[in-house]
């Protein structure tokens, strides 16, 4: 199992949840493992469940609410699906160094700091790094407007002192208000769907899918395209 890190206190659920399911569309087995303090998946993935731990399956896709560890969800699942933990990814959503340490991310495994430029975001969320004691490689998602050099500058700025070796690709994600329309429309019907997404957003989410599973863009374009359609 090869475990993907999203990193930052910028909300990433949705994002994380598309990456998830063009996986397994592709036929990969896909955990999404909800880390962070707020835990919102909580509230907007449908469930039947309402304990402080549980696991629900959402269009193909597990998702991992409430545990501070993998051993955690291997128990529960042994205790309640009689399930192996089996899976091709885990990817998980963390927003502090306990979920960074506690989940094991190694110095190996795929990062993305996901951000915006507020502030609050931006130092709240390199927080996670300043424990590192090994320089890792991390990829930036930036969340932003105006795509700046100097937002990008600014956030090299903060994390100078920090173990960071920020890969030489930058995604950038814009902000849409059609982007934030879809996604809020996707969360009240209970549904997983990229249509009415901007370009630029379904781009994004297809590089990181690219990223992780090593497909070419021919694989994941088809995999996309069968996800527009639903």
């Amino acid at each position: 199992m090869e475990k993907i890190a999203f990193i930052g206190s910028y909300d990433k659920a949705d994002m994380i949840i598309y990456i998830a399911k063009i996986l397994s569309i592709m036929g990969k087995k896909v955990i999404v493992v909800d880390s962070t303090a707020l835990q919102k998946t909580r509230y907007i993935v449908p469930t039947m469940q309402a304990q402080k731990q549980y696991i629900t399956t959402f269009e193909k896709v597990d998702i991992a609410i409430g545990f501070e560890s993998f051993d955690q969800i291997k128990k529960y699942k042994a205790a309640n699906d009689g399930d192996k933990f089996d899976y091709d990814y885990a990817l998980i959503d963390i927003d502090s160094y306990r979920g960074y340490y506690y989940f094991g991310i190694k110095t190996e495994d795929k990062k993305y700091f996901v951000t915006s430029f507020d502030i609050y975001c931006l130092r709240r969320g390199l927080q996670v790094f300043k424990k590192l004691e090994e320089p890792t490689a991390v990829t930036k998602v930036l969340f932003t407007k105006e795509m700046l050099a100097e937002e990008d500058q600014y956030l090299n700025y903060l994390s100078k002192s920090l173990k960071i070796k920020w890969n030489s690709d930058i995604l950038f994600f814009p902000f849409e208000l059609g982007d934030q329309n879809t996604i809020f429309a996707n969360q009240r019907s209970g549904r997983i769907r990229i249509k009415g997404l901007s370009t630029q957003y379904i781009d994004g989410i297809m590089y990181i899918v690219e990223g992780i599973s090593g497909a070419g863009n021919g694989e994941v374009k088809k995999a996309t395209k069968i996800l527009e359609k639903n």
